[in-house]
C-alpha cells in the first residue's frame, strides 16, 4: 500500500498553539494531541503525550497494544505535572497506525478520527465528553454537538486517573482516506462537507486545503487552535 498524507496546525486567534502533531506517511504513524486550553502549559502536555504515542505507533501495535501506549503516553503527562506551574496540564490525542492492509487507531478525548472507505465518511471516534454523552443519550441530536454549551466539558484526557481510551481496528483498502482533527477545525467544518471536499481531492494536501477554506470563513475571533491530519492510502504503482 501507498501511503501519502498532509499535516497542518495553526494556532487560530489565541497567542500561542496547544496543538501537537506529528506525522510520517512512510512509517504509517500520525498523531494529533490537542493540550486543553485553561489548564495551563497545554502544549507541553499535548507534545510529551505526542511524542510517546508517535515513538510507540511505529512498531504498529495491535488495539490492545495501542490503549497500553496511550497508558504509557498519560504516565508521561502526569510525570510532567511534576514541574512547577505545569500541576494541571492535560491533553486529548488520537493516534493512527497503517501497516499492510490493516488500520488500528485508538483516542482519549474530543480530537476525532474519521475513515473513509467504500464511499462512505465514518466517524470512528466517541468524543469522551457531556455534550457526546447527551448526544449518544438521546438527548440533543449530531447537529447539536458543534453548539451545546457543555461540548468543551471532557471527561476523560491524558493527565489524570483512570485513562480509559478506546482503539479500534479495520481492514486498510486501496482507495481508503483518514482524517484526524482537533475540535478546533471539527466544530466549524461538518461531515458532510469533508466527504465533498475528499471526493473533489486527488491528494491529502488538496482535501486538507478545501476543509480549510471552509473553516476559515467561518471562524469567529479568538477561535481555538486548529489542526488536521489527511491520510489516502492507494495502490503502489
Amino acid at each position: 500500500m501507498r501511503i501519502s498524507a498532509y499535516c497542518y496546525t495553526n494556532q487560530g486567534g489565541r497567542d500561542h498553539n496547544e496543538d501537537s502533531v506529528r506525522c510520517s506517511a512512510q512509517e504509517g504513524t500520525f498523531v494529533l494531541a490537542d493540550g486543553l486550553g485553561g489548564h495551563g502549559s497545554g502544549e507541553v502536555a499535548s507534545a510529551l503525550a505526542a511524542d510517546v504515542l508517535f515513538e510507540g505507533c511505529s512498531a504498529h501495535p495491535d488495539p490492545d497494544g495501542l490503549a497500553e501506549l496511550f497508558q504509557k503516553a498519560n504516565e508521561a503527562v502526569m510525570e510532567g505535572q511534576k514541574v512547577h506551574g505545569q500541576e494541571e496540564m492535560k491533553t486529548t490525542a488520537v493516534a493512527l497506525s497503517l501497516a499492510g492492509d490493516l488500520a488500528v487507531w485508538g483516542h482519549v478525548g474530543d480530537s476525532r478520527l474519521y475513515r473513509f472507505t467504500a464511499g462512505t465518511l465514518t466517524q470512528e471516534t466517541r468524543d469522551h465528553s457531556v455534550t457526546y454523552m447527551k448526544y449518544l443519550g438521546g438527548e440533543i441530536s449530531y447537529m447539536d454537538v458543534y453548539h451545546d454549551d457543555d461540548r468543551s466539558s471532557l471527561l476523560r484526557a491524558l493527565g489524570k486517573l483512570p485513562c480509559k481510551p478506546e482503539a479500534g481496528r479495520a481492514r486498510l483498502r486501496p482507495g481508503d482516506a483518514f482524517l484526524l482533527c482537533s475540535d478546533g477545525l471539527w466544530e466549524y467544518v461538518y461531515q458532510e462537507e469533508m466527504l465533498a471536499d475528499l471526493l473533489k481531492a486527488e491528494t491529502p494536501e488538496q482535501w486538507a486545503e478545501g476543509m480549510l477554506l471552509r473553516h476559515i470563513r467561518r471562524t469567529p475571533p479568538g477561535n481555538d487552535n486548529f489542526s488536521l491530519i489527511t491520510v489516502f492510502a492507494e495502490e503502489e504503482l
